[in-house]
């Protein structure tokens, strides 16, 4: 048994409407495709930021001056009353004061004392001669054996008066060299002997020095 097709189910009646359809839709899309404008834009123009520009500024350092703080306000003054009644000191000045006896004074000054003179001259008009000479009492000296081992040599000056007989008083060292020396030269001036000075042709004490020379032998 053959079975026939319905007449509604054969395509080929429907063929020439989708052909057509096809046409249309294809028209339809080639139109849209011709209006679009595909020109490409210009290249996109990019706009850096300024950079913001930062300036330095010198710091001038300032100094302080500093003032003096002001002067203390004067104190206000505070009214008084005056309804106080300040009563009478009465002072008893005779009761225990004897006007009829000896007043007791204080001990009067002792009277000033006289500046001693001195009793030397420094300079006559004959000055002491060393008898035997310089020479003569430097032969007199015994090295000290502590200034030997120290190796010191020097001068020692001695200061000191001559009497009226040409002996020798008081002597002392004004600039010594230590190491025993300066007694040493001590003893020797002791025992010199000296003509006095004189004055108006009379003998009379003079001051006098005397360098002593300490000097160590090769």
């Amino acid at each position: 048994m053959i079975e026939r097709k319905k007449p509604d189910a054969d395509l080929k009646n429907y063929y020439t409407v989708f052909l057509e359809l096809g046409l249309l839709i294809t028209l339809v899309i080639f139109i849209i495709a011709v209006r679009i404008d595909l020109t490409s834009l210009g290249p996109e123009e990019i706009v850096l930021e300024e950079q913001e520009i930062v300036e330095m500024e010198e710091i001038i350092q300032t100094r302080q001056i500093e003032t003096p703080p002001p002067p203390p306000r004067p104190p206000v003054p505070v009214e008084v009353p005056n309804d106080e009644i300040i009563e009478d000191v009465h002072i008893d000045i005779g009761g225990d004061l004897d006007l009829g006896g000896a007043l007791s004074l204080p001990p009067p000054p002792p009277p000033p004392q006289e500046e001693e003179e001195e009793d030397f001259f420094v300079v006559v008009e004959e000055m002491p001669e060393l008898i035997g000479g310089l020479g003569e009492l430097q032969r007199q000296i015994r090295y000290p054996e502590m200034a030997r081992r120290a190796g010191i040599e020097g001068r020692v000056y001695i200061q000191f008066i001559v009497n009226e007989r040409g002996d020798v008083e008081n002597p002392t060292v004004i600039r010594g060299i230590g190491g025993g020396a300066d007694e040493e030269a001590l003893r020797v001036v002791r025992q010199a002997k000296f003509t006095p000075g004189m004055q108006r042709g009379r003998p009379v004490r003079v001051q006098y020095s005397l360098p002593i020379f300490f000097r160590l032998q090769n």
